[in-house]
């Protein structure tokens, strides 16, 4: 017996074993009219997708990304100052994003950072510099240094799979 999807009466199946609702006629409509609902607004939100900007998917991009940075370093201190972070906190970049664009989603290039550090001492980079080789290896400090001079431009494609792959890692993280 299975339980109709509307109504929630349960049922033996009459045309098949996959059906969702019994047989009257009432159940029949409302569940019709719920699934052309639901294709409505999935052909909606395709239509959404198909006309996002460049600029749309980078803010897409720079959320999960800061999610992800934020979830990596839960329970680590704040770079700066050393401090636990709690409550809220931000994605701190060492190498800023209007400066160095190349490196705005270059994971040694950010950490979490307390608010007070981030926004109300402009990233207390001194102290983040200090750290930051404690924390990611002389070797990785010296490989950010040499990607300030290249030039990346990410393409729409690129953004969505970086979208992809960001989204996975805050799953995984998040277990």
């Amino acid at each position: 017996m299975r339980k109709c999807k509307i109504c929630g009466e349960k049922f033996v199946p009459k045309y098949s074993t996959i059906q969702p609702v019994c047989g009257n006629i009432e159940c029949l409509i409302a569940y019709s009219n719920k699934q052309k609902e639901r294709n409505q607004k999935s052909e909606i939100k395709q239509m959404k997708e198909r006309v996002k900007t460049r600029t749309q998917y980078l803010k897409e991009l720079q959320q999960v990304f800061n999610q992800f940075i934020r979830l990596r370093d839960k329970g680590k201190p704040c770079i700066s100052c050393n401090k636990p972070l709690q409550g809220k906190y931000d994605a701190g970049h060492y190498y800023s994003v209007g400066s160095y664009p190349n490196l705005r989603f270059h994971e040694a290039n950010v950490h979490g950072q307390c608010v007070e550090c981030n926004q109300h001492k402009h990233g207390n980079l001194i102290e983040y510099g200090i750290r930051l080789e404690s924390r990611i290896g002389k070797s990785q400090v010296a490989e950010l240094m040499d990607q300030r001079k290249s030039n990346l431009k990410l393409t729409r494609d690129e953004i969505i799979d970086f979208i992809k792959h960001y989204k996975s890692e805050v799953k995984k993280l998040k277990g």
